[in-house]
């Protein structure tokens, strides 16, 4: 019964590594893409530089955008 309950434990712990690999992975991939988007001319860079010259201005559209969204819905 103990050697059960080691194999089981040993299987889980097999699992959570699995698991926390993938995510890492996930994880990395994810950072690379926003990386990627931010360079100069691609869309996070537009909008992070809208968003710092008119601040209420982007406020107020992505408000407008989540009043759109949710309704739909």
């Amino acid at each position: 019964m103990a050697e059960r309950a080691i194999d089981t434990a040993t299987d889980v712990s097999r699992t959570i590594t699995e698991v926390s690999a993938a995510l890492q992975a996930a994880v990395n991939r994810l950072g690379e893409a926003i990386a990627t988007a931010r360079q100069p001319g691609k869309p996070l860079a537009t909008i992070s530089a809208i968003t710092r010259e008119a601040p209420l201005a982007s406020l107020f559209v992505a408000f407008l955008l989540g009043v759109a969204i949710a309704r739909r819905r």
